[in-house]
């Protein structure tokens, strides 16, 4: 529908752009979040699936660039119209994939098939009291026998070299070093939007998405004030063209071994460390600024998106991740219509000048970002401590083993010697 819209947008009485933007705006997020379930398709390397999902994402303005640069080069003759009859191509592409090709239902995680495996296993030591026949009670567990056997089976080549309790072994070491994993698992999605877990992240993605998109939308306007030059507002923008899909791209190896070998109390302080420094940077106005400042938004911000929807399910778990995690991005795609206010008051109040609107942004997040890390680490603490308090109530007590020639022995003997 949005491609439509465009396609028309110089035929019809109306301005067709703008619900042109918001259905484009409505597809791609359905599309990108119901994605994330292709991770599990082959488990030994979901980390880089998703990866490249994200970076795939987020290198998706490179669209737009080479169309920018076919738009010059013709003088204009390819217009946004056929452009948008060519990008037809994508959603009818994604509809025969997603009717033909995809699954019905979501591929399960390598723990769901495990346990729906061990399941049958109970099962099938478990008397069947509905069958009094021994011969048909016999076959019915032998059935269930052959269907564990046969997940198990399956699950061996995806798992690679790695078995079944190692896989797992690996699994549950993440879940550790994350420090939050499980936090809210099994409470309802009403209940987990209610919590501080919710209502801090959202926040926070509120405000860093209203920084992103305020920052890429204004790039041009906002250098040309600073460097107090066209041409080399200009230039910077180029640059920023170029490295705004190249960052996402080359940041895909990086995100895995983050997300994965720290916990996420040190993700959260890392962006929010990250997000303040661009932010600073924003507001100087030197050139070379300029490009530091282009070089680590451009990095950021794949690492940014990856890790919210990481937090989430890390947090919210993955039964209630669509709605929790759907909720956090609508909620912040709303906010983000302060943008034009913000646009507005750096012309009006600040004449143009963007380092006011930069600051304001740049404290709020930092002030969000921290009391959300804060709050983070003193759960992920309080997690710590009760688990290590359950394990001491849940264990055997054991008595030493009497040693014949030990300390105890020992001091027998010199006790009855002295």
């Amino acid at each position: 529908m949005g491609a439509i819209f465009f396609i028309f947008a110089s035929k019809v009485p109306f301005d067709a752009y703008i619900p042109g933007y918001l259905f484009l705006a409505l597809g791609g997020p359905f599309v990108f979040i119901s994605s994330f379930q292709l991770s599990n398709t082959f488990p030994r390397h979901s980390g880089l699936i998703l990866a490249l999902l994200t970076g795939a994402f987020d290198s998706s303005s490179a669209v737009f660039l080479f169309y920018r640069l076919v738009y010059e080069a013709t003088r204009g003759s390819f217009t946004p119209s056929n452009l948008f009859t060519v990008y037809l191509i994508v959603p009818a592409f994604i509809l025969v994939v997603q009717i033909f090709l995809m699954p019905a239902r979501s591929y399960k995680t390598v723990g769901e098939l495990v346990a729906a495996a061990e399941g049958s296993a109970n099962e099938t030591n478990q008397p069947d009291e509905d069958h009094d026949d021994p011969a048909r009670h016999e076959r019915i567990r032998e059935e269930r026998r052959i269907r564990r056997e046969s997940v198990l089976s399956e699950l061996a080549p995806l798992l690679g070299k790695k078995g079944e309790d190692e896989q797992q072994e690996q699994e549950q070491k993440k879940k550790e070093i994350s420090g939050v994993w499980g936090a809210l698992h099994g409470q309802t999605a009403f209940q987990q939007v209610k919590t501080p877990w919710f209502i801090f992240v959202t926040l926070f993605v509120m405000g860093q998405m209203l920084r992103i998109n305020y920052f890429v939308a204004t790039i041009r306007p906002q250098y040309e004030y600073m460097l107090g030059s066209y041409r080399l507002a200009e230039q910077v923008n180029n640059v920023f063209d170029i490295a705004l899909p190249v960052g996402g791209v080359l940041s895909i190896p990086f995100i895995g071994l983050i997300l994965d070998n720290t916990s996420t109390t040190f993700v959260l302080a890392f962006l929010v460390t990250a997000a303040t420094t661009i932010g600073v940077l924003g507001c100087l106005p030197y050139l070379w600024a300029a490009y530091a400042n282009i070089a680590l938004f451009v990095i950021y911000r794949p690492l940014y998106y990856t890790a919210v929807s990481d937090y989430a399910a890390k947090v919210f778990g993955f039964h209630t991740f669509g709605k929790v995690y759907g909720l956090i991005i609508c909620l912040a795609g709303l906010f983000n219509f302060l943008q034009s206010a913000l646009d507005a008051l750096r012309y009006k109040q600040f004449h143009g000048d963007p380092v006011p609107v930069n600051i304001i942004l740049l404290v709020s997040v930092f002030v969000i970002g921290g009391v959300l890390v804060y709050y983070v680490h003193r759960k992920t603490q309080d997690m710590k401590r009760d688990y290590l308090e359950d394990e001491a109530e849940h264990a055997v007590e054991q008595t030493m083993p009497e040693v014949a020639n030990g300390y105890g022995s020992m001091a027998s003997n010199s006790n009855g010697n002295a």
